[in-house]
């Protein structure tokens, strides 16, 4: 039979085997006009029986099936295995969806991204000059797999108020199709991975062309389109509709393409459990089911199976994309049909790769050795050429439009849960690496280059042009169709497009210093709590815009207040079970939409994800919002990967870590943070702050959500302290609020000229270094200093980028005499503060806690770690004793 006998063959409708079963919800017998039963599933499209299986009817009318295959009879028509869905082409009486001239273009279109996605890396190694020999690098074969499900998803499905995080090493498809809308530049292309060009992995903030999410920390991509989806929804409501989505038309999808083996990451399984607690709706994910990893073939223990099940434990839909049009036509031939889908199913992935890799012919000695004496297989592989045989064999669900169309057909009629597609793929799709498990970081080589340039009919001279190889009044019309009525054509950032990064109006922040009382004995923490209890009993503006959340710690970190006035977020109505039930409890957890507090389960990734989502409403749905998480301040470092990932986005959100330090005193060393400053000084786009008072917290507190806004802001990590301290008896100075933010500034007058010493803290040690700072005074330096430090990362960053005495460390420092020594004192990682000798070149004496806290009161744990007021007082005394000899 030849190829395109093939592709006129008709096949009906099926679906995977399984033990007869009666039949599903929503699927109703009914009986023709002649008198043959037939089945309607008013659900979803009916699947017909499996290979093998045949209807009858009895003497009495009834009907009943016939397996020919296990020889059993069973009056109950089969139903799928499982509650995913595995599309069934439309052939035959059922009108296609998608129109031959679709098809070609789509088909076309995906030709065009596979040459310029490979070229573009091919250049970025081969071709350009390289200026320091370090290996470019790319995914040609990593991008290619999902080359036909992201020409579907930009060219066909997605609009304007959907989203995508595309799989990092998919990356330069996505930028092929976004040259083809016009969206990309030649000049972005030609510089893969150099300065300026398109980066490694597709990025919101460095790549030139809209990018939704970025990606490249495998794993965290997928999540945040799930914590998008609920987002979209805590939006809805409060009444704030997002602005991409036309009035009658569906909420966007929050989609994202990601690789089998990212599965493995250990967010993935944290972000399922909490989708399903959340409820989450509109969230596609894709599995791009290559079943091969950077270094080899994936095992099958770890396949499908365990990854359909995955996702439907926690409530997901899931729709298996497993064979194209071709291998089902080839699975319909009678009898031996049968026999070569049982052996691709039964293949192993290694066996399978390996023949992907060598062609038609080793399928072909492969098949006939495995199954060659079953009924009819001979003579069905006879009728194909070996190009043919390797065309069926590759025809995976995940590389054809129609069962990829069909799949999505399904997903659209799901709108009270989200959908999985497992796409099954080939690594290293219409390339020459195709199949190799070595293929991941392989590139095609000059010849293998050149041959693909003549299979794609692209001539010299031609390689970086939109349609070339395309016929332009054949498949290159219909490819340049497709584009030109894709849903997403018009939006972007070239001149005239519509840009889908969108604006917000800034949000008012009122002053704060009135809201708590600064005078009563306080700790930074409770203070934060009270302070947004107090605007939750308001109606501001800015009280509406925040959603605070918490990975288990509500209460111990002072949410109560805020969750208690504004309630929890959920998507149905639900009282207090508690208080309902007579019972009282500190929390009130009553749910609902309009809820602003978001309870999360004890996964520091799921809260990190949550506030990059949250703080990115703004410019994916038109709303802006003031996102804070609060969380254990050790447990920052548990959540590192996600909190750094969204700071890449430069998403917005507020971070509230408490208690820290060994001040949480009996909770010992496993919750006791020690260089938690350090990662607030080395994380880029996010700004901390260690206040000590009540008034340093509410002055920071207000500037917090301004910068959380400004153009030129990021997000904030706020360092707190359960321990109560005496407040100061003081009403801040414009100026001392301006150094406060800025980072620090001098008790009493500061430094004098005759100064020999200078104390410098942060943080929840402010009793224990104003009792230090006294006795020094009276013993070795009457002339000794205090100098407060609210930021030490501000204080950095400012020192490091301004490179001069504008800075505020320096301005600080100026009057502070060569001969004096600075004590730097906190309850962190001594490295945190002891940087500060190197801004006007002074002697320092760090002290901090540079080793594993333990269980004990603060007296003692103080005195054991060298930050107490007789540690404090014996380094003042030993540098003055000691002196220095000039300036360091």
């Amino acid at each position: 039979m030849m190829l395109s006998r093939l592709l006129a063959r008709r096949l009906p409708l099926r679906s995977l085997s399984r033990p007869f079963a009666s039949l599903p919800h929503g699927v109703t017998q009914h009986v023709a006009e002649s008198g043959k039963p037939y089945f309607y599933n008013s659900v979803r499209p009916f699947a017909s029986l499996p290979p093998g299986v045949t209807q009858h009817v009895a003497e009495g009318g009834k009907p009943y099936y016939y397996n020919s295959v296990t020889g059993e009879t069973s009056w109950t028509a089969p139903t799928i295995v499982h509650s995913g869905f595995t599309p069934a082409l439309p052939k035959g009486t059922e009108e296609p969806v998608l129109s031959p001239s679709e098809l070609e273009g789509l088909k076309a279109v995906e030709k065009k991204a596979i040459w310029i996605s490979t070229y573009m890396i091919h250049n970025a190694n081969n071709i350009r000059p390289s200026v320091d020999g370090i290996k470019v690098g790319g995914h040609q074969a990593s991008s290619t797999s999902l080359s036909t499900i992201l020409t579907y998803l930009y060219m066909r499905s997605m609009h304007p108020q959907d989203r995508c995080a595309v799989k990092p090493h998919a990356g330069p498809v996505f930028h092929a199709l976004q040259y083809l809308f016009g969206q990309q530049t030649l000049e972005q292309l030609q510089n893969f991975r150099a300065m300026g060009g398109i980066q490694s992995y597709p990025s919101r903030t460095k790549d030139s062309t809209e990018v939704d999410f970025s990606t490249g920390s495998v794993g965290l991509g997928a999540a945040v389109t799930t914590f998008a989806a609920t987002m979209q929804d805590f939006l809805l409501g409060k009444g704030l509709q997002p602005r991409l989505v036309p009035e009658g038309e569906r909420l966007g999808r929050m989609i994202a393409t990601v690789g089998d083996a990212e599965l493995d990451e250990g967010n993935v399984y944290e972000c399922l459990l909490e989708s399903q607690k959340l409820g989450t709706k509109n969230n596609w994910w894709f599995v791009d089911y290559n079943r091969q990893s950077l270094d080899k073939v994936i095992e099958e223990v770890a396949g499908r199976k365990t990854i359909e099940r995955m996702f439907r434990a926690a409530g997901w839909e899931v729709v298996v994309l497993k064979y194209g049009v071709l291998m089902q036509e080839a699975f319909s031939w009678p009898g031996s049909g049968n026999h070569l889908r049982k052996w691709i199913n039964t293949t192993s992935n290694h066996t399978y790769s390996v023949l992907v890799f060598k062609g038609g012919a080793a399928f072909r000695k492969q098949i006939l050795a495995d199954i060659g004496n079953e009924e009819g297989v001979a003579a069905q592989l006879e009728a194909y050429t070996d190009e043919q045989l390797f065309t069926i064999m590759t025809d995976l669900g995940g590389h054809c439009f129609e069962t990829i169309a069909q799949g999505f057909a399904h997903a659209e009629t799901i709108t009270d849960r989200p959908v999985a597609f497992i796409a099954y793929t080939v690594k290293g799709n219409g390339l020459q690496t195709r199949g190799h498990q070595d293929n991941h970081g392989a590139f095609l080589n000059q010849t293998q280059v050149d041959r693909l340039q003549a299979e794609h009919g692209v001539s010299k001279g031609e390689e970086w042009e939109p349609f070339a190889g395309l016929d332009p009044k054949g498949e290159g019309a219909l490819a340049r169709r497709i584009v030109e009525t894709a849903p997403l054509n018009g939006y972007g950032n070239k001149p005239g497009s519509k840009s889908r990064d969108l604006e917000c109006p800034e949000i008012d922040v009122p002053e704060l210093g009135e809201l708590v009382s600064t005078r009563d004995k306080n700790s930074t923490q409770t203070a934060f709590g009270q302070c947004l209890l107090e605007l939750a009993k308001g109606d501001s503006e800015l009280a509406d815009r925040i959603v605070t959340m918490a990975p288990d710690v509500t209460t111990s970190t002072n949410l109560s207040g805020f969750l208690n006035q504004r309630g929890q977020f959920a998507v149905e109505e639900s009282g207090d079970k508690a208080k309902e039930s007579g019972v009282m409890s500190v929390n009130q957890w009553v749910q609902g939409p309009t809820g602003q507090h978001i309870e999360l389960g004890i996964a520091e990734n799921n809260l990190f994800l949550v506030l990059a989502a949250a703080g990115l409403t703004g410019p994916i749905f038109g709303h802006r919002l003031l996102p804070i998480g609060t969380l254990y301040d050790p447990f920052i470092a548990r959540g590192l990967d996600a909190l750094n990932y969204g700071c890449y986005m430069d998403s917005r959100f507020m971070v509230v870590a408490t208690p820290s330090g060994i001040t949480l005193g009996p909770e010992g060393g496993a919750h006791q943070s020690i260089n938690t400053p350090l990662i607030g000084i080395g994380q880029p786009n996010l700004l901390s702050f260690e206040p000590s008072t009540t008034d340093e917290l509410l002055e920071i507190m207000r500037f917090a959500f301004k910068w959380m806004q400004a153009e030129e802001g990021s997000s904030i990590y706020l360092r707190l302290s359960t321990r109560m301290l005496e407040q100061p008896d003081r009403v801040l100075t414009e100026e001392q609020k301006e150094d406060i933010v800025q980072g620090g500034y001098w008790h009493d007058e500061g430094p004098g000229p005759d100064t020999k010493v200078v104390v410098v803290f942060a943080g929840a040690i402010l009793p224990e270094v104003k009792d230090a700072l006294k006795r020094v005074r009276e013993t070795v330096d009457p002339n000794a200093a205090l100098l407060q430090v609210t930021s030490t990362d501000r204080l950095h960053s400012g020192w490091f980028e301004e490179l001069g005495t504008e800075a505020h460390a320096e301005k600080l420092l100026e009057h502070i005499p060569p001969q004096a020594t600075l004590v730097t004192v906190n309850d962190a990682h001594p490295a945190s503060m002891s940087w500060l000798g190197s801004v006007r070149g002074h002697r320092v004496r760090p002290l901090g806690v540079g080793t594993f806290g333990q269980s004990g009161n603060i007296v003692d744990l103080y005195e054991k770690y060298s930050i107490g007021a007789d540690a404090i007082v014996e380094a003042c005394e030993h540098v003055v004793a000691v002196g220095n000899p000039g300036q360091r």
